[in-house]
Parts: C-alpha cells; sequence; structure tokens
C-alpha cells in the first residue's frame, strides 16, 4: 500500500468519526416510532447491567444479587411490553436506535469501568440508572409538543416509576435487616483487607523504620537540608519497595484480599507518606525548629497509628500504644544515638 493510499485512509477515517459525532440526533427530533426504538434499547441495556451486578455478586452477596435478578426481570418485562407496543403501532422491524445516537439523552457509564465497585457504590449506582430514566422521560414528556409523543413518554414515566417502586419492594423482601447487616458486615471485611490492612503496614513502616535514618542524619550533620533528603529519599524508596512486596507477594485469590495492585496502592503511598512526616519539617532552615518540630510530627503518627489499630483492626487500645508507641520510641533513640555518637 503507497503512502498516499494510507493518508486518504486516515483521512477517511477522521471523516467518519467528525460525521459520527456530529450526525447525533437531539431528542426533540426524535420521532415517536424513534422514542419507542430507543426505549426498547435503554430497557434492554439496562437489564443486562443488572444481570452483571447479580452474576458479579451472587458469590458473596446472594441477598443484593437476588434483587438484582428480580430488576432484570422488571426490565425485560418493560421491554416485552413496549416491543409489543411497537408492533402494534409500527410493524415487525425495530431500528437499532442507542442512547450514545441521541444527543441530550442520558448516559450510562460501561460495566468495565465499574468492575471494581463496592456492594454500596454498586447499590447506589443501580438507583441512579432508574431516577436517570425517569426524570429524563418526564423532562421530555414535558418539552414534546406532539400529544401522541407526550402520551408516549407519559407512559415511560409511569413505567419507570412503578419500576422503582417494585425495585424498593424487592429490595426490602431480599435485604432484610439481618441479609443487609451480614452483607454490610462482609463489605467492611473486604475494605479492610484491601485497603486499611496494607495501609496501616505501610504507614507503621513508612513512620517507624524511617526514624533512625532521618534522626541519624540530622544529629550527625545538624544539617536540615541534607536531613531532609535523606528522609524524602528513605520514604519514596520503602514506598516503593513496600508497594512493589504488596502487590506481587499475593493476588489475592485464596486470601480473598482483594485487587493486588489496591493493595500495592494503599501500602506504598502510606509507606510514603509516614515517612514523609517527619522529614518535611527539616524544609525549615533552623535545625532546633525543625527537629522539634518533627518529633510532635512523630508522636501524633504513633499514636494515629495505635487508633487506626484499634479503631478498624479492633486491638486493644493499650496493647497497640505499647507495640508502636514503645517501638517507635525504641527506633528514634536508636538513630539519635547513632547520630549523636
Amino acid at each position: 500500500m503507497s503512502f498516499p493510499a494510507v493518508r486518504d485512509a486516515g483521512e477517511a477515517g477522521a471523516g467518519f468519526m467528525l460525521g459520527f459525532l456530529g450526525n447525533r440526533k437531539p431528542f426533540s427530533r426524535l420521532t415517536e416510532k424513534e422514542v419507542l426504538a430507543l426505549a426498547i434499547s435503554s430497557e434492554e441495556d439496562d437489564a443486562r447491567i443488572y444481570a452483571t451486578y447479580a452474576d458479579r455478586l451472587r458469590k458473596d452477596f446472594p441477598a443484593t444479587a437476588a434483587m438484582f435478578d428480580e430488576m432484570v426481570e422488571e426490565e425485560n418485562a418493560h421491554r416485552r411490553s413496549l416491543i409489543t407496543e411497537y408492533e402494534r403501532r409500527f410493524g415487525n422491524v425495530i431500528p437499532l436506535i442507542r442512547r450514545e445516537h441521541v444527543a441530550g439523552y442520558y448516559s450510562r457509564r460501561p460495566v468495565w469501568l465499574v468492575e471494581n465497585l463496592g456492594l454500596d457504590r454498586i447499590r447506589e449506582e443501580a438507583a441512579r440508572m432508574e431516577a436517570d430514566a425517569r426524570r429524563f422521560y418526564e423532562a421530555a414528556a414535558g418539552r414534546a409538543s406532539d400529544p401522541g409523543t407526550r402520551r408516549l413518554l407519559g407512559d415511560l414515566v409511569a413505567k419507570e416509576r412503578g419500576h422503582m417502586e417494585r425495585v424498593e419492594a424487592a429490595e426490602a423482601a431480599h435485604l432484610t435487616p439481618d441479609a443487609r447487616e451480614e452483607e454490610d458486615a462482609r463489605a467492611r471485611r473486604q475494605t479492610i483487607l484491601t485497603w486499611i490492612q496494607p495501609g496501616l503496614a505501610g504507614l507503621m513502616d513508612g513512620s517507624v523504620s524511617t526514624l533512625a535514618p532521618i534522626f541519624a542524619t540530622a544529629f550527625a550533620t545538624h544539617d536540615p537540608w541534607t536531613t531532609f533528603l535523606v528522609g524524602l529519599a528513605a520514604s519514596v524508596g520503602a514506598g516503593i519497595s513496600m508497594g512493589f512486596t504488596e502487590a506481587v507477594h499475593d493476588d489475592g485469590v485464596i486470601s480473598g484480599r482483594g485487587s493486588p495492585v489496591k493493595r500495592g496502592i494503599a501500602s506504598g503511598v502510606m509507606t510514603t507518606i509516614g515517612g514523609l512526616g517527619h522529614a518535611l519539617p527539616y524544609l525549615i532552615p533552623h535545625f532546633w525548629t525543625a527537629t522539634l518540630i518533627a518529633f510532635a510530627v512523630v508522636f501524633v503518627e504513633l499514636w494515629a497509628i495505635a487508633w487506626i489499630q484499634n479503631r478498624f483492626m479492633e486491638t486493644p487500645f493499650l496493647r497497640s500504644v505499647m507495640q508502636v508507641v514503645l517501638g517507635g520510641a525504641l527506633v528514634l533513640a536508636a538513630g539519635i544515638l547513632i547520630g549523636g555518637g
């Protein structure tokens, strides 16, 4: 293929994309036939999204999965009734009209973008989907000038409102207080395993392991800028090391600890933050001022770690204090003694 042919193909592709983006039809210009076809495809898309949620949640959250199964049936029932109405009025050939073909129509996020949504976020996403559809049909019905189109859109509004009522009934039936409490507890445990536990380990490592090199450098050189550079290097290096270690040592499949990427990010970021907390004061050029502030930051960091352990890991507070504060104090003393000596 010659270069001009390649250039012509590229120009043709660009022209196609510009034409596609510029040829989206405003909702206000859709005919009743097109509005009904759009409603059919929208109901079909939503049913597939709910089916995906149900399949994803079935193993760990069966009650919520059962609720989404009922929502799938509702969407399919709406689609069948819309198809029946379309065939009665316009025949058997339904044009393919989707949301992305219509300007001003509400959109749905692709399912692959919400693959890692938590339980509460999935529930919220489903509620948003239903509310979007209802609000849009209400607004469209209010703007419609043709009586038939207004009646059609009003029927869709009523269907969506009734759907929400049935969804709430399904949620009440399947998500009993005990079932919701159990699923929420399971989701909280997953959050702890995926985010809080690796983040806490990183914060502890970054806060404690960098104490000795930072304060040894401080008392050996009495140079705030050199101390800051050592602290920055130690914090970033420890963050990278902890992040990669957390991400590669357990893929989360057997342990159930969740995405290794998420755990690696949590561990690496919190390790870096833990070290930078008492390194940043050495940006102050006065040595003793910077050192006293760094001491105060260390005190806050260690007590914060003890509080997080008690709050999320249910570790007795006094034991957390003994483990974290005493251990941190010993490392800090070692750094001061080594640097001062």
